[in-house]
């Protein structure tokens, strides 16, 4: 069975985001002083064959954990839909 999976990750609460604190910047210079904290991270978007909701989760946990994340800056987490 096909799975698609919705992948968030960003970085670490603790860490410092030099992305979002330049946009964060950028929004008052645009007249938007409300905006803050902004943080900025990546979406991703993967389709998997599977046997089971299960299986499909465990390899997109795994594939988080080798390549998508780097655990010691980001951290992930993602949804599955039968596809």
């Amino acid at each position: 069975m096909k799975y698609r999976a919705e992948i968030d990750v960003m970085p670490l609460k603790a860490l410092l985001d030099p992305q979002g604190k330049a946009v964060t910047g950028s929004m008052k210079n645009l007249g938007l002083p409300e905006i803050e904290n902004v943080r900025i991270g990546k979406h991703i978007t993967l389709e998997i064959e599977a046997a089971s909701k299960d299986a499909a989760t465990s390899k997109v946990d795994e594939a988080c954990k080798k390549l998508l994340a780097n655990q010691i800056m980001e951290f992930y987490e993602f949804k599955i839909f039968e596809n």
